[in-house]
């Protein structure tokens, strides 16, 4: 069969963020589950479609529409790595694959033709191969060109065929009724719909000078899309070499001092494969599949790079938890996988100048500790998000990634009420009672204007020396009481008070306080917080 140079098949799994997260988490595809990025729907399954959810709608929009939806925060990297094997089973039927994004493959019709006896045959072959990996119900689309063909394979799709195929110079004419946002950003289409253009056709049928001049580089090469000219290529993917090692156990495991010792030989091949071509490990993921079906999946980092007795300590770590290496398991082992997340070049990795001998000393101790102990019981300081400065406070274990910026609790922003750079030195994780009065020794109150009683003169800390004596004591519920004012600093300098609201559309978990600044007559700073039970010292400015 001759087939033209540019024809292209592209293969199309629908909804494959849905189907990633589904197969990870063993979900069902059947329920309305949404994925969730920056506050907004990035992708839905087809039953919470059927509610009304869309991509874009807000979440609150989407919870109101689907009231059992299935909430679940987009991962991008779940994308690449779920789809990953899927690549490699489709390369061994048709080579030459290029991954346009995770869940669409386009690869050049020539060579699958000539080998399967035709373009059906081959698009039949791929089908075929997606349905032995569980993806039943991809599309294949066959075009002039990779746009035409994954548009084929949408409208295919809509029309319920798993195969459509658009003849050989038909693609322009097929790709005219289409909307022109395919091709441009949202700010040209806008446009281009008041002047009345909005499909490719008519898009296409402007003067290809006049688009150049108006709209530029982008809205040329926009142009000759539209007008099926498209001069990009399937540019097939160089296979990576393959470092994940996978190891099944016959019988079935059920001591996790077995399992390490049997796995030690593969993490040593794990890790000589990647030294070979000079490269580290620095992310590794670790699967471990059970006699009764379950599957535990955990990423681990290191701070440097794995050795094999790292492997082997995050194995045992991930199966024991808060117990120990000689224990038994719930359920028997029968595979565990590893699989490398994060490689980098020994040559970003070489020791300075000078050497590496304490940091080297130093993680040597730290991950000694740790697999003796486990891996929670070394743990580094870290900063992450919140209002009050004691929740900000996070302990990460050694080796692990930090919060992340704008992720939950541990994101940076945004925390109305949270209190600007720069953060005090000093933080009490146990809140010590203060007294702060005026110049008639009465207790400063803060009204519900958010107004002070009047300007505070003296303050008193307990919990320290310098609050001893000084007439504070901590009664009953916790409140901060002053009993006289002996031993009382001079207040020399005050701001505030600032309110701090929390969770206020929830009237029984709503918490209110009000923080006040002030610096005591040695010229040191403390941070106080106002609530129901009195004045506390939260940190100080040392």
């Amino acid at each position: 069969m001759n087939v033209e140079p540019g024809r292209t098949i592209v293969l199309w799994c629908p909804d494959w963020p849905i189907r990633a997260v589904c197969r990870e988490d063993g979900l069902d595809e059947g329920e309305p589950i949404a994925l969730i990025a920056q506050g907004f729907v990035f992708a839905c399954s087809a039953a919470a479609r059927r509610h009304g959810v869309a991509r874009g709608l807000k979440l609150r929009e989407a919870q109101l529409r689907s009231p059992g939806l299935v909430v679940i925060d987009y991962d991008a990297e779940l994308d690449v790595r779920v789809f990953e094997p899927v690549v490699r089973r489709v390369e061994q039927t048709v080579p030459g694959v290029q991954v346009v994004r995770p869940g669409t493959l386009a690869m050049r019709a020539r060579g699958p033709a000539r080998y399967y006896g035709g373009e059906q045959a081959a698009a039949s072959a791929l089908l075929a191969t997606l349905d032995e990996l569980g993806l039943v119900g991809a599309r294949v689309g066959i075009a002039d060109g990779p746009f035409a063909a994954e548009q084929a394979a949408r409208v295919g799709a809509a029309a319920g065929e798993g195969v459509h195929v658009v003849e050989p110079g038909a693609s322009a004419a097929f790709i005219a009724p289409l909307p022109v946002a395919l091709v441009t950003d949202p700010r040209t289409s806008t446009l281009l719909n008041r002047l009345g253009v909005r499909t490719l056709g008519e898009f296409a049928a402007l003067p290809e000078a006049d688009v150049r001049r108006r709209f530029g580089a982008a809205g040329a090469f926009a142009h000759d899309r539209a007008a099926g000219r498209e001069q990009a290529r399937v540019l097939a993917r160089t296979p990576p070499p393959e470092f994940e090692v996978e190891q099944e156990f016959e019988p079935p495991l059920d001591r996790i001092d077995q399992l390490a010792f049997a796995f030690r030989v593969g993490a040593e091949g794990f890790i000589q494969r990647m030294r070979d071509v000079r490269l580290v490990c620095t992310g590794l993921r670790v699967e471990i599949d059970d006699e009764r079906g379950g599957r535990s999946s955990r990423s681990w980092l290191h701070p440097r790079w794995f050795t094999p007795a790292d492997v082997i300590d995050r194995v045992r770590w991930q199966l024991q938890g808060s117990g120990m290496a000689d224990t038994g398991l719930a359920s028997p082992i029968v595979r565990l996988r590893v699989i490398p997340e994060r490689i980098d070049s020994t040559g970003a990795h070489e020791e300075g100048l000078w050497g590496g001998g304490p940091d080297e000393r130093v993680h040597h101790g730290l991950t000694r500790v740790q697999s003796m102990l486990g891996h929670d019981a070394v743990v580094t300081a870290s900063v992450g998000g919140g209002r009050m400065l004691a929740d900000r406070q996070v302990l990460v274990p050694w080796g692990d990634r930090p919060p992340e910026r704008g992720a939950g609790r541990e994101g940076d922003a945004p925390w109305p009420g949270s209190l600007p750079a720069l953060a005090p030195a000093s933080v009490f994780r146990d809140r010590r009672p203060v007294a702060l009065l005026d110049a008639r020794g009465a207790e400063v109150a803060i009204d519900a204007r958010g107004m002070i009683s009047a300007v505070p003169e003296r303050f008193a800390v307990g919990g320290d020396e310098a609050g001893a004596g000084a007439g504070v004591s901590a009664t009953g519920a916790g409140r901060a009481r002053r009993t006289d004012g002996f031993g009382a600093r001079p207040v020399r300098a005050w701001a505030g008070p600032w309110p701090v609201v929390e969770r206020w559309w929830d009237p029984a978990a709503a918490k209110r306080v009000h923080r006040f600044q002030i610096v005591d007559d040695d010229g040191c700073a403390w941070l106080l917080v106002r609530d129901g039970d009195g004045w506390w010292a939260e940190a100080r400015y040392d």
